[in-house]
């Protein structure tokens, strides 16, 4: 049995737009048009127009640390903050929280870490700080749950539109490639 045109041209959308999955068909097809139109560079480089300039580690620690301290004081500390190059933003995650608990002498020491996929590093800072948001709320709330979206936009209020956007951006390295060129950024 042959598919449609029709559907044929919906499913290739969809493996396309792989970051918008679970979004409303409509909105995907609005996404798919302003792609088949060459304007997702123009419109993201609009909202987003320069990347950030958290380029080492202490920095990225200073700016996690000053998150965490302004939202969530009384959380457990932070013991690094990096840049990894092994989570494979296309197929893995965006980040991760990790913690490490260890028996030292008679004590039980705890360890928390966030790791930021590499791809932040040319990204705006309004989609760093997503990121960091949501790691940090996983000091407090381990699943993704309505407490832990609840929290990601009481340290951040865009939280929602800063992932779909992030979600563009995602599609646009992916389809289109880098949104910066590298020569504007130094």
């Amino acid at each position: 049995m042959k598919r449609s045109t029709s559907t044929d041209e919906s499913l290739n959308l969809m493996q396309e737009l792989r970051y918008l999955t679970g979004y409303p068909q409509q909105l995907i097809g609005q996404i798919g048009k302003i792609i088949e139109e060459q304007r997702l560079t123009q419109l993201l480089l609009k909202r987003y127009p320069l990347p950030h300039t958290i380029k080492t580690e202490k920095v990225l620690y200073d700016f996690a640390v000053e998150l965490k301290n302004r939202f969530l004081r009384k959380a457990n500390p932070l013991s690094k903050v990096i840049y990894d190059s092994r989570i494979n933003i296309l197929h893995d995650a965006l980040g991760l929280h990790t913690f490490i608990s260890r028996v030292q002498g008679g004590k039980l020491k705890a360890k928390h870490e966030i790791r930021i996929g590499v791809v932040f590093k040319t990204a705006p800072i309004e989609f760093l700080r997503m990121i960091v948001v949501h790691e940090l709320a996983h000091l407090k709330e381990k699943e993704h749950n309505k407490a832990f979206y609840n929290l990601c936009e009481y340290m951040e209020p865009d939280y929602h539109q800063l992932e779909f956007d992030l979600r563009l951006y995602l599609t646009h390295l992916e389809l289109i490639g880098p949104l910066y060129r590298t020569q504007n950024l130094d």
